[in-house]
């Protein structure tokens, strides 16, 4: 993964005399160095910690640790996540035609395991009487509106999305640590030591599309990046509204 560290900007320094540098504030210091900093996948976890720990730490997933969430709450969540994977294949498709031929074997990855993702779900729906045909509640259906509206952004924002997307249920499902069953099996699903080498691949790749980027791009990036967060945490809470 590409380093945080700030560089200075050559620009900068030619227009600054020694006397401007030595009164410099640090506050307008840091300021400049974070205009010079790389944008990487890193660079905005650190950029933007609070929303990204509102997507990733949620009552619905600390009680399934303990084993309280009750069955509604987490049947609703399973149906509205099937609901949400069946539209993020078609996002992933979309991603994998705008990527570089070099990012092909990764994206080909996570599709194969997408379709084996989608015939489970169907397994544990079917385990629990659920109706996967339920309609999509308001914050999944903004969620897959939104995966859409990326159809034709640079390749370098759709990346971002994904391993933001997929880092979050890699997190989300990690942190709490060790849940009882039957939550054991959806936390391995996501938390597992596999999974996480694949969304570190997915940052990689984001990483190199950002790093070609200009500005502008980067700045859709980050916005992409912000929004999954905000999608997350909407979603993580979408189980408390209604019964599936």
């Amino acid at each position: 993964m590409a380093p945080t560290h700030a560089r200075w900007n050559p620009e900068l320094c030619r227009v600054m005399s020694v006397s401007d540098a030595d009164t410099l504030s640090q506050s307008t210091v840091l300021f400049a160095m974070r205009f010079t900093m790389p944008l990487t996948c890193e660079a905005l976890l650190s950029q933007y910690p609070d929303a990204w720990q509102e997507a990733t730490v949620h009552p619905f997933l600390t009680q399934c640790q303990a084993g309280t969430i009750r069955p509604t709450q987490f049947n609703t969540w399973l149906v509205q996540d099937y609901r949400f994977v069946t539209e993020f294949t078609r996002f992933v498709g979309r991603t994998l035609a705008a990527a570089p031929d070099g990012d092909l074997d990764v994206l080909l990855s996570g599709l194969n395991a997408l379709q084996d993702e989608l015939n489970w779900f169907r397994e544990k729906a079917a385990e629990r009487s659920l109706d996967l045909a339920t309609p999509r509640q308001n914050t999944c259906q903004s969620y897959c509106e939104f995966m859409g509206s990326l159809v034709n952004a640079p390749y370098a924002v759709q990346a971002t999305a994904l391993w933001a997307i997929e880092y979050a249920y890699n997190q989300g499902w990690q942190l709490p640590g060790a849940m009882p069953a039957p939550y054991g099996e959806f936390a391995d699903r996501w938390g597992n030591p596999g999974f996480t080498d694949y969304v570190k691949l997915l940052a990689q790749q984001a990483d190199a599309a950002l790093a070609i980027a200009p500005p502008a791009k980067q700045q859709a990036a980050t916005a992409a990046f912000l929004r999954v967060a905000a999608l997350e945490k909407d979603f993580w809470q979408m189980a408390y509204n209604a019964a599936a």
